[in-house]
């Protein structure tokens, strides 16, 4: 319309108006709105009805915490549920390596070892079997111990798999050979004697031959279980082997030495209750020969606990 002014547009305001001065002095930097005598604070006044928008600096930092918390402590779940199941997974294989070796364990009947051992008694042969598992062991710990002298981490596992299936090995044989002195040889085949030494050496007794029940729990699936739980047992025993400097070395050697002669001792108290005199033994086969050899790292460690195991 003609003499209206826009809208956009704002009026200027003229020299002369009497109250800018005034509204001026009231809004100026150094007093700011609302300040009462124009004195100078240096502070934003912030008005009442917005003051409860603005969260507190204490407030942020508890709620930072309390976030920071929750993620480490789902971070600390997850970590063990993946320990767990990688420790699972070592165990299922190390079981696996232990069952498939079995058979493979050569083990000397007992005319061999009275004619490598002339002269003992089965008391005193036992003492010399025991006395070279023992050895085996230890120098199996000490190699393991030492190679972890200065440790790679992906590279543990793979040494602890290799100690507990080389210990394994040595005392399923030192098993074998002591139900051979007392004349308490399992029956059947190579494969059923094998998971009867391993049902032994599960369990940490001798094979009972007039219990059948003791047989058929030794062919069954619970073997496998209680066999994967104690080389579980096993796994965290040796893992202060893995400790650096050569100080897992020392720990290897003893811990093993320890643990297979404990072994050996609970065997041969179960098998000498039940021995038979070598004078009433029946006439027994010899022992069939493995058709499959051992890894060449765990024919290594037999042999090099047992001199007589070559002969």
């Amino acid at each position: 319309m003609t003499g209206s002014t826009p809208f956009r547009k704002r009026r200027f305001r003229k020299s002369g108006d009497p109250a800018a001065p005034d509204r001026a002095a009231a809004t100026g930097p150094a007093t700011g709105p609302g300040t009462a005598g124009g004195q100078a604070t240096g502070k934003a006044v912030v008005p009442s009805d917005t003051a409860a928008a603005v969260p507190s600096a204490t407030g942020v930092d508890e709620e930072s915490r309390g976030r920071l918390g929750t993620r480490r402590m789902q971070a600390v779940k997850n970590g063990v549920r993946k320990g767990g199941e990688s420790a699972r997974a070592a165990a299922l294989y190390i079981t696996d390596r232990v069952i498939e070796n079995a058979p493979r364990v050569p083990v000397r009947d007992l005319a061999t070892l009275r004619a490598q051992f002339p002269g003992l008694g089965p008391d005193q042969l036992a003492d010399k079997l025991i006395a070279g598992a023992s050895n085996g062991t230890s120098t199996v710990g000490a190699g393991i111990g030492a190679a972890a002298m200065l440790p790679v981490p992906p590279a543990m596992p793979a040494e602890l798999a290799a100690e507990i299936t080389a210990v394994a090995a040595i005392e399923l044989k030192l098993i074998a050979e002591l139900h051979e002195v007392y004349g308490q040889r399992p029956p059947g085949g190579l494969k059923d004697r094998s998971i009867a030494y391993l049902s032994s050496w599960t369990e940490e007794r001798g094979i009972d031959l007039t219990k059948p029940t003791t047989l058929n729990a030794a062919l069954g699936g619970q073997m496998k279980r209680e066999l994967r739980q104690q080389i579980m047992k096993r796994m965290v025993r040796n893992l202060p082997n893995l400790m650096p400097f050569m100080v897992g070395a020392a720990v290897g050697a003893v811990l093993n030495r320890r643990d297979t002669r404990k072994l050996a001792e609970k065997v041969r108290g179960d098998l000498r209750s039940r021995a038979v005199p070598w004078d009433a033994l029946p006439a027994l086969p010899p022992l069939e020969h493995p058709s499959e050899a051992l890894p060449e790292a765990t024919r290594a460690a037999l042999e090099g606990g047992d001199p007589d195991a070559r002969r």
